[in-house]
């Protein structure tokens, strides 16, 4: 049992004591719970869960003397304990007195178990409220009853409903500051309801709160007469929250379990449906089929399973499945796709492009990704659709995105599990943002590759040698195109099938109508990747000039031609003999603020990490970067 040993609060309300361990009693047979608090910064969001804890006592002696010295040196109420500090944990958290990271915060009361989600309000910190809320059955969204409702405000509402939480709580927060007004209440409500009809919520439920006063939260306040709802807590042990789920059976590997030569299992979480001993399985991305003969857990054999168990599945022959492939019922076969619309939520600082290539991580299945179009970023404020070209830190933005190869998906208004997914950094590794699958695109199943007679091999044969990528990279003025131009006239003398594909040549043409800014060098560097491999796959050596001044787009052009037809040369010339020769005078336009997005001067290029040759272009005389390059083409 928690008790108070300074009487610095008001005291919790009692429940009946019936056992000497109360709480572990309380858990058995009771449901749960999980609930994100959310809302813009400073509603007091961890003020309450820890008002939730202190009322429901679960908190014990310890965590009460450290809480009166935590709240001496950061708390923010002066003589009184400071409740947020039971659920801020971080040093920078205390320090600043925001929430910066998700915490998990497990309590229970008479009727149910409970999880609370603790998440961040300040707009940087967008990210990890997604991740709170993506675990979560409902959503206690607080507003300050001082500020009405905010962009904050209507953000995290606009996620929580992407995210499909159907049952949500509106704690106008910080009642005591207004003096309880009922006018104030009903405002904030009625602006509520205006903002966010189109969210899709099945049920909002509108409590006046005080968290800090502990006002309305496990009991009825006498301050609010007017108000003739539940507490906050008698609201939460009676929401009966419904999650998109599928009734088809997804399996996700998550790893071959072979301790020895005598056993293999498949081992994973049942996402949805139900499993049983004798059912028929299809391994979805390979169409094998096979019987299900045990399903072994850490307790024993089931002879079914339901979802959310974890188990480990004992076919009756051996199939190839690994780490990544999607188990189904062999009667309820699951789609794939390599191209769907979905919703993005962009989780990095960052700008996202069009083109540029991302992991995406789906259930357990890895795939190259690329943003194909941008079809309108969502104004939370009005829910307006706006034209956008590149996403920027927290928009919501609707796009298709097209896939490496096919992955086993469905929409996830159906299945959480299976509609969705991350994207991650190639180079940083860090998830750049969170989206939901809408639907295949049409095309997907409509386009498909045409079988041809006549392959690379037959035409690499007629030109007597391999068709290969020389991609030349480096600063404007470096000497790429020289570089190029020399090198080809060597090739050719050697009789090599050749043809250069040249940044300001590309540009009077195919790609006349991009720009410099970000997201059109990636599109520019994209276009020039497929040219360059459908050249290559006729049997040419083709050569490439342009700055292409980020990693990831070199990386995506690698990846598309293929590591073993792919040369990269980084022509490291230094910005100041670049700016010396000028040869087009675009470094005298940019000095002089006449040209932006300049490569070097206010746009950055980012040096490869992984080129086969570095040639010094300020330095060494041409024909000696001409028989070095040679040398690395074994020529």
């Amino acid at each position: 049992m928690a008790r108070l040993k300074k009487n610095t609060l008001s005291p919790p309300t009692q429940h009946p004591v019936t056992s000497l361990n109360p709480w572990l009693e309380a858990q058995a047979g009771l449901d749960s719970l999980r609930f994100i608090t959310c809302g813009s910064v400073d509603d007091g969001k961890s003020t309450l869960i820890g008002r939730l804890l202190w009322e429901t006592q679960q908190i014990y002696d310890d965590q009460l003397d450290a809480l009166a010295k935590d709240s001496k040196r950061h708390g923010t109420q002066g003589d009184t304990m400071d409740l947020a500090l039971l659920v801020d944990g971080l040093a920078a958290e205390r320090e600043q007195g925001i929430t910066i990271d998700v915490a998990h915060r497990f309590f229970s009361s008479p009727k149910r178990k409970f999880v609370a989600i603790d998440t961040p309000g300040h707009v940087q910190y967008t990210r990890n409220m997604v991740t709170g809320a993506s675990n979560a059955d409902a959503a206690v969204l607080l507003i300050d009853a001082r500020q009405g409702v905010l962009t904050q405000t209507l953000r995290h509402a606009y996620l929580v409903s992407l995210v499909k939480i159907r049952q949500v709580v509106l704690a106008v927060n910080k009642m005591d500051l207004v003096g309880y007004d009922p006018a104030v209440f009903n405002a904030i409500v009625a602006q509520f309801k205006a903002a966010t009809q189109s969210f899709g919520f099945e049920g909002v439920t509108f409590i006046p709160v005080s968290a800090l006063k502990g006002e309305n939260i496990t009991a009825r306040s006498a301050h609010t007469p007017w108000y003739p709802g539940p507490t906050l807590l008698a609201c939460l042990e009676t929401l009966n929250p419904e999650r998109p789920t599928s009734q088809k059976m997804v399996f996700p590997v998550q790893w071959v379990n072979r301790p020895d030569a005598s056993f293999r299992g498949y081992s994973g979480t049942l996402e949805s449906g139900r499993l049983s001993v004798g059912d028929s399985l299809r391994v979805t991305a390979s169409g094998q089929t096979a019987t299900l003969e045990q399903i072994v857990t850490a307790d024993g054999l089931l002879s079914s399973a339901q979802p959310g168990d974890a188990v480990t599945l004992v076919l009756d022959r051996e199939i190839d499945a690994s780490r990544g492939d999607v188990i189904a019922l062999a009667e309820q076969p699951l789609e794939m796709t390599d191209q769907f619309e979905a919703t993005l939520v962009w989780m990095q600082d960052d700008e996202g492009h069009m083109g540029r290539a991302y992991e995406i991580k789906l259930a357990t299945q890895w795939a190259s990704a690329s943003i194909s179009s941008i079809k309108h970023r969502v104004n939370v404020d009005t829910q307006a659709h706006e034209a956008c070209k590149h996403l920027s830190l927290n928009d919501i933005v609707v796009v298709n995105v097209s896939l490496s190869k096919p992955l086993v998906f469905q929409p996830f208004s159906a299945s959480s599990a299976l509609g969705g997914f991350i994207l991650v950094d190639k180079f940083t590794h860090a998830t750049v943002a969170a989206g939901m699958v809408h639907h295949s695109l049409r095309r997907a199943q409509n386009v498909q590759r045409q079988a041809l007679s006549i392959c690379r091999a037959d035409r690499e044969r007629l030109n007597g040698h391999k068709g290969q990528v020389i991609w030349l990279t480096g600063l404007s003025g470096s000497g790429k195109s020289t570089i190029a131009n020399a090198l080809e006239k060597e090739l050719h003398a050697k009789g090599r099938r050749t043809f250069i594909l040249d940044g300001d040549n590309i540009r009077q043409g195919l790609n006349r109508d991009l720009g410099f800014t970000d997201a059109d060098r990636v599109e520019n560097i994209r276009r020039v990747a497929e040219v360059a491999k459908l050249m290559m796959e006729a049997g040419l050596m083709v050569l490439t000039a342009f700055i292409s001044p980020f990693r990831a787009e070199r990386e995506m052009a690698r990846e598309l031609i293929g590591a073993d037809n792919f040369t990269e040369i980084f022509v490291d010339t230094p910005l100041a003999v670049c700016e010396q020769r000028d040869p087009k005078g675009l470094y005298k336009k940019a000095r002089s603020g006449l040209l932006p997005h300049m490569t070097g001067i206010d746009s950055p290029y980012e040096v490869p990490l992984q080129a086969q040759l570095v040639v010094k272009g300020g330095s060494l005389p041409l024909n000696n970067i001409v028989r070095k390059i040679l040398q690395q083409l074994a020529l």
